[in-house]
């Protein structure tokens, strides 16, 4: 099982971070929240990753080729010329790191890393939350109801995609991108997806949350996976803080490994 990670937006309204750096490199506990992700994942034995790049993608490129240098211990030999890792602190992790345009849309940055996709579903989440999501009853979910689509489903503030959900149902009929006024449940990412959404998907400027996600539930292809639990963008300055206060308390909700 493979997990894609949209990590090549701007990151406009953290813009005191993203300057310098893409926002999935921005730190919590002195790691990038790419990190924590990838570790939520790996906790539930999904340890193939294929990473989305973009805006200063090379920086999200150079932290990984460092990475193992950093977590591993090394032998150096002088005499000889070598170096060897000893790979006792390394994650089991496989990175595909992905350059899908600085400019395209998110719908477009899965349409061009879906070529190195090797089963016919995999997990897709954006760079930006961190959640205790239980991801192994997502795929267990997504395999017994047959569709295209499993969203991970949450009840947070008027910032995100709505969709009405009635208390019995499952099936999301409409989505709406960020809308005005009143909603009950919102796309928190964390989707478990057949490879054949990439067919809804026309091109870089086809945003995922907008005409892909609409006709798929048009087409009753997208289902809920209700979460009750922990999930945290992180948008803005405040929400980092807010996740590096939660951090340093010693017990954050995410940390499952």
């Amino acid at each position: 099982m493979q997990a894609m990670i949209l990590a090549g937006g701007y990151g406009s309204r953290i813009s005191e971070e993203s300057a310098v750096r893409p926002k999935p490199m921005v730190e919590i506990g002195e790691m990038p929240i790419l990190w924590h992700i990838m570790k939520i994942y790996s906790a539930h034995g999904i340890n193939d990753f294929i990473i989305c790049c973009g805006y200063k993608g090379h920086v999200i490129k150079e932290w990984f080729t460092s990475y193992v240098n950093r977590r591993a211990d090394i032998t150096i030999d002088f005499r000889e010329n070598t170096t060897t890792l000893h790979s006792n602190k390394i994650d089991p992790w496989r990175v595909t790191l992905v350059d899908t345009g600085e400019k395209t849309m998110t719908g477009g940055r899965i349409r061009r890393a879906a070529k190195y996709l090797e089963g016919s579903t995999f997990c897709m989440t954006y760079g930006d939350g961190v959640s205790n999501v239980d991801i192994t009853a997502s795929l267990a979910y997504h395999h017994n109801h047959g569709k295209k689509v499993t969203m991970t489903a949450v009840q947070p503030d008027q910032r995100f995609g709505i969709f009405p959900l009635g208390p019995e149902e499952q099936l999301v009929t409409r989505f709406r991108e960020k809308p005005k006024g009143e909603g009950v449940w919102a796309n928190a990412g964390y989707f478990v997806l057949d490879k054949s959404v990439v067919d809804y998907i026309d091109g870089d400027d086809t945003v995922w949350e907008v005409d892909p996600m609409q006709r798929l539930a048009e087409d009753n292809e997208v289902v809920a996976n209700r979460h009750q639990g922990f999930w945290m963008p992180m948008d803005t300055l405040r929400d980092k803080n807010v996740l590096e206060e939660i951090w340093a308390s010693g017990n954050p909700p995410w940390k499952i490994w």
